[in-house]
């Protein structure tokens, strides 16, 4: 396939997705989680044992594109619901992933970008590196990734990230276990092959039924927590707060909460 939001590579039992929209600091479209989904097939049906994700340029993935979110305030429930679904299988994809996944996050991961290094088996980090769960600053809801943050990091930090929406550095985000390693970023994608290299040491059928077994801890209430998630997202769409959020950001003002 050819794609144009991101770059394959696939060399050496390991494959490496580049979130490649570097004038658009990587951020979330439509078309890139249809690509990362169409990349994952590909993947999952090569040889390569372990999958690498990182980004192109300073950031690794600087949350929803601002046309995207712009486009949100006109779509129906149907429409939001659609959308919303289709997030949470990309979210759910890779953190089921049956092979070995590493995020090397080289910037700023914000948001959906926070989503995506949260979902992998090991994530590596650049000091400079920023995370936030920012989506109540703009009257939306993490509903997606909550869930899986929530058995990583607990309740106490998972609600501090999620309902303060504040920034935190890669040294924080390694203190809560979402960071397995810091990482200089010259030395960030080969501390990211080596990891990789030593997983390729071990048994592939090995690695993927440890994956399973791990996944299969919170299956069943993955399955109940994200259905309701899609509902959560798609419902906070039709808010007065979530219509006001997103057009404070977009024009950059401090927004006017009415709560509705």
């Amino acid at each position: 396939m050819n794609y144009t939001t991101i770059q394959l590579a696939l060399e050496g039992g390991i494959a490496t997705i580049t979130l490649n929209r570097p004038e658009k600091r990587n951020a979330v479209s439509f078309q890139l989680v249809d690509e990362l989904m169409s990349a994952f097939d590909e993947i999952e049906k090569s040889s390569a044992q372990v999958l690498i994700i990182t980004g192109s340029g300073k950031a690794f993935c600087a949350g929803m594109d601002l046309e995207e979110l712009k486009s949100l305030l006109g779509k129906t429930h149907d429409e939001n619901v659609r959308d919303s679904s289709r997030m949470a299988q990309m979210f759910r994809r890779l953190y089921e992933f049956p092979k070995a996944t590493i995020a090397a996050v080289n910037g700023a991961a914000i948001a959906g970008g926070t989503g995506l290094a949260t979902m992998c088996d090991f994530t590596l980090a650049a000091p400079e590196a920023k995370f936030g769960y920012t989506e109540v600053r703009i009257g939306f809801v993490p509903a997606i990734v909550s869930s899986i943050l929530v058995w990583q990091v607990g309740h106490k930090i998972a609600r501090d990230l999620l309902l303060t929406g504040r920034l935190f550095d890669a040294a924080e985000a390694h203190r809560y276990g979402l960071v397995n390693e810091v990482v200089s970023e010259d030395k960030l994608m080969s501390r990211a092959r080596e990891l990789a290299s030593q997983v390729l040491e071990n048994s592939p059928s090995s690695v993927r039924a440890t994956k399973k077994l791990i996944n299969g801890f919170i299956a069943k209430q993955l399955d109940q927590q994200i259905a309701e998630a899609v509902k959560d997202n798609a419902r906070i769409r039709t808010t007065a707060d979530f219509r006001e959020g997103v057009s404070s950001f977009l024009e950059k003002r401090k927004p006017v909460w009415t709560g509705k």
